[in-house]
């Protein structure tokens, strides 16, 4: 990508907490009020009827596989053909920024929808061209397509796309993908993030029995464990700012990635709940630990396998596929009680955080209770239907 001189632009309000606003933005030339999301879409089929994806996503196959958890398997055979190689080491977390290798500088100038920046006043504007600011040190943040998708409107949010950054979280760039998750205003996008050692991102997620196991009482963030879920993870949710939420979630990503553990991430219900995924499945490959029976079928669990949508790339796997084997494959991906002991240690002192120790045992089987009646009501339940621009076969349950 060259720095242009004017690209679409977004400006997102800040911090626009129980704003009925949230998700409209205004068209500064027709003071019109226009759908975050429809916009997004719009911009992205506009590439499609271009052909600038690599496949038609909306030709694969998808299906809920019969079980308890409802998780979703699809058939995506282009993206295993025709997704550009990974060209990272896979010992690593982080990596020095290599120009020599694909990195988001190179992404073409036609696959960029538009600019996603913070508004200057207390509106969200919308500027199908705009001037990029000639100041030194300026950086875009910018949303593309992602030419080898996974599902339907599937792009990348890319923080100050030309400095040049290696893959990582920080504080600025999470609060961002925040943003993002909150102005698209629909429980049915969800922004996921992978640390290196593992694929591209982006998913959709069930939790299981998940109780109340840490919280950091003056800034209203709660963590929690999920349970009886093939992955151990945290669920972080609350916060009395968009901010401080964002702050909490960075804090705990960037000492994982200072560890060197890799993880995933998932921010959901138009972030208010992010799920921290610790995970070892490429430590496991490497020492020869996982089956060969799951090898073959060359799926390298990411953040929207290890959510419950998996992307499977031969029909033989897509035909037998069944929850017994979503489940091994998602075992293979966690962390071991023990090791993920370690890791909750980590992050509780690098977010600051202050476990909850009085918890009685008849409370916790009362959260457990009332888990347990909304797992019931999930897979008795069918999904809700989503906007009409959003189609049937993109819905998860939730």
């Amino acid at each position: 990508m060259v720095a242009a001189s004017t690209l679409p632009l977004y400006a997102f309000k800040k911090d626009q907490v129980d704003s009925a606003e949230y998700g409209v933005i205004n068209s500064s030339k027709e003071q019109t009020q226009l759908s975050f999301l429809n916009l997004l879409l719009g911009h992205w089929e506009d590439r499609m009827r271009r052909g600038l994806f690599r496949y038609d996503v909306t030709d694969c196959m998808e299906k809920i596989i019969p079980g308890k958890y409802g998780f979703m398997a699809q058939l995506n055979e282009g993206r295993h053909l025709k997704k550009r190689p990974t060209e990272f080491q896979i010992d690593q977390v982080l990596q020095p920024f290599d120009d020599s290798k694909f990195n988001f500088t190179k992404v073409g100038q036609e696959e960029v929808l538009f600019r996603f920046e913070q508004s200057n006043d207390c509106k969200s504007h919308f500027l199908a061209s705009a001037p990029v600011t000639a100041e030194p040190n300026y950086s875009p943040n910018v949303i593309a397509i992602n030419v080898s998708p996974i599902e339907y409107g599937h792009v990348l949010l890319i923080p100050h796309v030309l400095d040049c950054f290696p893959q990582r979280i920080d504080h600025d760039s999470f609060l961002l993908a925040i943003h993002l998750a909150k102005v698209a205003a629909d429980p049915f996008f969800r922004v996921g993030y992978n640390s290196l050692e593992v694929p591209f991102p982006i998913e959709k997620a069930p939790t299981r029995r998940i109780f109340t196991e840490k919280g950091l009482q003056d800034r209203g963030v709660i963590v929690s464990q999920l349970l009886d879920y093939p992955v151990r993870g945290l669920v972080f949710e609350g916060g009395k700012s968009v901010q401080v939420l964002s702050d909490v979630v960075a804090s705990t990503c960037i000492c994982l990635q200072n560890n060197n553990i890799p993880f995933n991430v998932l921010i959901s219900d138009c972030g208010k709940r992010v799920f921290l995924l610790p995970q070892c499945f490429a430590e496991k490959q490497a020492f020869g630990e996982v089956s060969q029976e799951l090898l073959s079928t060359q799926v390298n669990p990411a953040v929207w396998e290890i959510s419950g949508h998996i992307v499977l790339k031969r029909h033989e796997d897509y035909d037998d596929a069944s929850e017994e084997y979503a489940w091994r494959l998602l075992v293979e991906v966690s962390l071991s009680e023990e090791r993920f002991h370690e890791v909750k240690a980590y992050i509780k002192e690098a977010a600051g955080l202050q476990e909850i120790t009085n918890m009685k045992e008849n409370n916790i089987n009362q959260v457990e209770d009332k888990a347990n009646q909304k797992e019931d009501s999930i897979c008795k339940e069918p999904a809700k239907q989503a906007d009409q621009h959003i189609p049937h076969d993109c819905l998860v349950l939730q």
